[in-house]
C-alpha cells in the first residue's frame, strides 16, 4: 500500500504578517497532483490542519476545496486534529464526510477504532490518535496520570488491543500528533509541555508497522518506522534550512516499508543574515538573497539610522529585524532576550523567584506549584478556544 504522509498545514497562518494562503493553495494543488502522479493509495494528515481553533473563513473554504478534490480523486484520506485545531469543530460532520472517503479522527474515545483499507495483500488498519491534552483526556483513556507519555500509552494500549482481535497478518499504521523524543523542534510549534516534560519515547508506539507523526515542522525520521512529515511550508525563520517534503511510504505485504521524500513547492526562499548593516548592504555574496524573505540580525555596536528602510532597498522582502550588538559576555547591557534565549516559561519563572530572593531558587514543592499553574493556564486556554 502506498501512503502519502503529510501534516501541519496550518491553514490561515501568516509569516510575519505576510498571508500564506496562496502558498497553501499551491501546496494543496501539489498534494492532489502527487496523489495522481505517484499512485498514492491513501493520504494521511497528522494534525494541525488549521492554525487556530477558530480559523478565518478563507482557510475554511480552502480546506473545504481540498476535501472535495481528495474525495473526487477516489483516494481515502485519514486525518486527525492537532493541538492548534479545535477537535470538536474539525470533527463536525465526520460520519457523513466519511462516506466520501475522508475519515476525520478527532475524538480520543475512537483511538482504538481504525479505518480499515485493503490492498492485494490484505487489510491495513489506520488508527487516528488526535492531539491528546493530558489533563483533559486522562480519565477518558484511563491513563495512570496526566502526562503525555501516560495518555499516549493508554491510547496505544487500545490500539494494540484492537489489533490483537484482527486477522493474522493485518498491517497497522498510527497517526499521532505529539513531541516524540529524538525529534528536532523549531520556533513555530506551540509549546505542549506538561509538568515540564513534553517528549515521549518512540517505544510508546511499539507493535505497529508505521507511525505517521505531526507537530514538529521539520521532516525527519525518529526511527525507521516512526517519522515526522513536517510542515509543507516554512512558518518561522528557524525553518530557513528545512527541506519541506511529504513522505511517500510503500508498505509491503509483510509490513516492511520503503520511504521517499517528495518535495513541496517553495513560494520564496527564507534566509537569516547577520552582521553590520553596511556589510549586509554591500557584500556581493548576499545578492542571491535579494528576492528572499529575510530576517536580518544587526550586530552594529550602535543602532544605525533607519535600518529597515535601508535594508529593504536591497532586500525588498525583509520581514524581521533583530538587534544583537556586539558586546562582551559580561557587559551589563547584554540584552534581556539573550539571557532568556533557550529557556521555557517555567525556567524563566524559577529564575524570577531566584532573583527576588537574592539567589535562592524555588524548592521542589514550589516547583510543583509553578508547574501546576502553567499547566492550568494552558489547559484553560485550550478549553476557552474550543468554547468560543
Amino acid at each position: 500500500m502506498r501512503i502519502l504522509h503529510t501534516s501541519d498545514w496550518h491553514l490561515g497562518r501568516s509569516l510575519h504578517r505576510v498571508p500564506m494562503l496562496d502558498a497553501q493553495r499551491t501546496f494543496l494543488d501539489h498534494l492532489v497532483a502527487t496523489v495522481d502522479e505517484r499512485g498514492a493509495d491513501v493520504v494521511l494528515v497528522s494534525g494541525d490542519v488549521y492554525d487556530r481553533a477558530v480559523p478565518p473563513l478563507s482557510a475554511v473554504e480552502l480546506f473545504d476545496d481540498a476535501l472535495h478534490r481528495l474525495a473526487a480523486a477516489g483516494v481515502p484520506t485519514v486525518m486527525i486534529s492537532g493541538n492548534h485545531d479545535s477537535a470538536r469543530r474539525l470533527g463536525v460532520g465526520a460520519g457523513l464526510i466519511g462516506r466520501a472517503g475522508i475519515h476525520l479522527r478527532t475524538d480520543p474515545e475512537g483511538c482504538g477504532t481504525p479505518v480499515v483499507l485493503s490492498d492485494g495483500h490484505g487489510e491495513v488498519a489506520f488508527y487516528g490518535l488526535p492531539y491528546l491534552e493530558p489533563a483533559l483526556v486522562k480519565d477518558t483513556l484511563g491513563a495512570s496520570r496526566a502526562g503525555h507519555e501516560a495518555v499516549l500509552t493508554a491510547a496505544m494500549d487500545r490500539v494494540r488491543a484492537d489489533l490483537a482481535t484482527r486477522p493474522a497478518g493485518t498491517r497497522s499504521v498510527v497517526l499521532a500528533h505529539a513531541f516524540v523524543a529524538g525529534g528536532e523542534p523549531s520556533d513555530s510549534e506551540r509549546d505542549i509541555t506538561v509538568g515540564g516534560v513534553a517528549a515521549v519515547p518512540a517505544g510508546v508506539f511499539d507493535g505497529v508497522d508505521y507511525v505517521a507523526l505531526g507537530h514538529l515542522h521539520g521532516s525527519q525520521r525518529v526511527t525507521e518506522r516512526v517519522r515526522y512529515s513536517g510542515s509543507p511550508l516554512a512558518y518561522s525563520f528557524s525553518e530557513a534550512d528545512h527541506r519541506k517534503t511529504m513522505w511517500l511510504v510503500d508498505l509491503d505485504g509483510e509490513g516492511s516499508l520503503a520511504a521517499e521524500r517528495v518535495d513541496c513547492p517553495v513560494p520564496r526562499g527564507l534566509v537569516r543574515l547577520r552582521g553590520h548593516l553596511d556589510t549586509l548592504l554591500d557584500d556581493p555574496r548576499h545578492e542571491e538573497h535579494r528576492e528572499s524573505w529575510v530576517e536580518a540580525t544587526l550586530t552594529d555596536p550602535v543602532r544605525p539610522d533607519e535600518p529597515m528602510a535601508r535594508l529593504m532597498e536591497r532586500f525588498p522582502h525583509t520581514l524581521s529585524l533583530v538587534f544583537d550588538p556586539e558586546r562582551a559576555p559580561d557587559d551589563p547591557l547584554a540584552s534581556y532576550a539573550q539571557r532568556l534565549r533557550g529557556r521555557d516559561d517555567h525556567q524563566i519563572a524559577e529564575d524570577f523567584v531566584a532573583h527576588v530572593r537574592g539567589g535562592s531558587g524555588p524548592d521542589e514543592q514550589e516547583r510543583t506549584v509553578l508547574r501546576a499553574a502553567f499547566d492550568d493556564v494552558r489547559v484553560d486556554s485550550g478549553v476557552d478556544e474550543v468554547s468560543r
